[in-house]
């Protein structure tokens, strides 16, 4: 059971992989989209990750069996990337995505949740589960470098694809009925509405605005990272982006070491540190000489990712209480993935845009110096904030000081 469910993962995270790390350098240098199109386009997920809880909510948990509508979303999700591929005007595409991520996100939360239904001790074993959909980004990411196709709609093609297999192999896993078939739906039970008066903590309250903020600066990443590379002239981009997955990896086994020498505040500020610096490494690298600028600016995605977000999620359950655990980890994904991701999906494409100019030919060339500093500065002023406001009050508590005051 546990190999099925790992080879689900695989297919669920390699789909997204596949097309939408390069769908700014196909967007950018193919149809010469502006900076605030490519950044809407971007942003389409967070919007699909906004509304999912109800979504999931809905179907899966008082509806239909998980793995149909699992089935049913990735076939629609097929039929769209293929249709999007086919189209070179922003308001087709946008609207396509748009549905598209409709369908898609949810299914993030929809195999999770069936995961874990089939696993024992979801704590234990889960981990181990989810770490496929990491190696399924790496291997769609290398390949999709390797073919040279990120300038073209072959990866909108490939994702299609994978989703069909991915919708038949879904029919094959074990029947995951709706579990609160017999209950009224009530709003409360799609949002976690009753998880906002842990935010009368200030602890938590600085965590949940530091956790929205950072995600502003961090779409610059996932939006124009490809593009800008490519502009650059490195070779194999995609291919090389997967060794911040790669990183990924590796930093999830380091968190155990780190939090014990560092703490919850050290670890999610560390986490924030290594934006800023990526970023930075981004302004001034280059190909040939500063190539490795440009190699650890990609690299600290394992510190970036893991530092902040799984011990952020370590943090919520340790703080929330055990009632309010799931309700307090669905509030934080909707400020990051959801609101603070299109927030930034706006603002980095009006950046872009500011950046930018149009020479011979209309060929548009940007300012990477500047965008890259600018997302740099927005996550130092976050880091900045959250290192003077927040407070670990266990840390604190079990400090020689605390102990003897």
């Amino acid at each position: 059971m546990k190999w099925r469910l790992r080879l689900m993962m695989l297919f669920e995270y390699a789909i997204w992989g596949a097309w939408y790390v390069t769908v700014s350098t196909w967007l950018g240098k193919t149809l010469h989209f502006s900076g605030q199109e490519i950044g809407a386009v971007a942003g389409t997920t967070a919007i699909g990750a906004l509304i999912s809880a109800l979504f999931v909510g809905l179907l899966a948990d008082r509806l239909f069996d998980t793995r149909g509508v699992l089935a049913v979303l990735h076939i629609v999700g097929a039929v769209l990337l293929v249709v999007a591929a086919q189209q070179h005007t922003f308001a087709v595409i946008y609207t396509v995505l748009l549905v598209y991520s409709l369908c898609y996100m949810p299914t993030l939360a929809l195999t999770t949740s069936l995961a874990m239904r089939h696993i024992s001790d979801p704590r234990e074993e889960f981990g181990a589960i989810r770490v496929f959909g990491t190696l399924g980004w790496i291997v769609v990411g290398l390949a999709v470098g390797t073919w040279g196709v990120e300038a073209t709609a072959s990866p909108l093609l490939l994702a299609a694809a994978l989703s069909v297999v991915m919708a038949v192999y879904c029919l094959s896993l074990p029947a995951t009925p709706p579990l609160a078939r017999n209950q009224r739906f009530e709003l409360r039970h799609a949002l976690p509405l009753e998880s906002l008066h842990l935010l009368r903590d200030r602890s938590m309250a600085v965590f949940a605005l530091a956790s929205f903020l950072i995600c502003i600066p961090l779409q610059f990443y996932y939006a124009f990272t490809n593009l800008f590379l490519n502009e650059i002239g490195v070779v194999n981009a995609a291919g090389k982006m997967t060794g911040g997955q790669m990183s990924e990896l590796f930093c999830m086994l380091l968190i155990p070491w780190f939090f014990r020498r560092l703490g919850v505040k050290y670890m999610l500020a560390v986490g924030m540190l290594a934006w800023v610096v990526r970023y930075a490494m981004f302004a001034f690298g280059g190909t040939d000489q500063l190539m490795w600028m440009l190699w650890l600016g990609i690299i600290l995605h394992g510190i970036c990712f893991d530092f902040f977000f799984v011990v952020g999620q370590i943090y919520i359950d340790r703080e929330a209480p055990s009632a309010l655990r799931a309700a307090t980890q669905g509030l934080i994904t909707f400020l990051t993935y959801g609101l603070g991701m299109f927030v930034g999906s706006w603002l980095s494409g009006w950046v872009v845009d500011v950046n930018s100019s149009t020479v011979a030919q209309g060929i548009v060339v940007h300012d990477w110096h500047a965008i890259w500093l600018i997302a740099g500065g927005c996550a130092a002023v976050v880091l900045v904030l959250f290192v003077l406001l927040f407070k670990d009050r266990r840390a604190e508590a079990s400090s020689p000081v605390a102990t003897t005051a």
